[in-house]
């Protein structure tokens, strides 16, 4: 689990790209536009709070990643996350 600090940035802005427009729109960015209505609660509050939410998740999914990567061929990840993503698509189709 050898972690590299070189920066790439055609790495990060594809990374960057692709989550953010997975997070547009989403439950958890609709969870935080629900708390920043609430008058008496910072909006920096808000925003950090939500923020170091998001760095927390993507850090278990970066360790979760760099595990399964030691155990499953990363074509195989792909084919898995794919199809997870067709499965959720189509209950989210099918429960609408």
């Amino acid at each position: 689990m050898a972690f590299v600090l070189a920066f790439d940035w055609k790495v990060f802005l594809t990374i960057f790209a692709s989550v953010f427009i997975a997070e547009l729109g989403d439950k958890t960015q609709l969870a935080t536009m629900l708390f920043a209505t609430d008058k008496d609660v910072s909006k920096w509050m808000v925003f950090a709070s939500a923020s170091c939410a998001l760095v927390v998740a993507s850090a278990f999914g970066v360790l979760a990643g760099t595990f399964l990567s030691g155990y499953i061929n990363e074509k195989i990840l792909a084919y898995i996350a794919g199809g997870s993503f067709i499965v959720i698509g189509l209950y989210t189709i099918y429960s609408a």
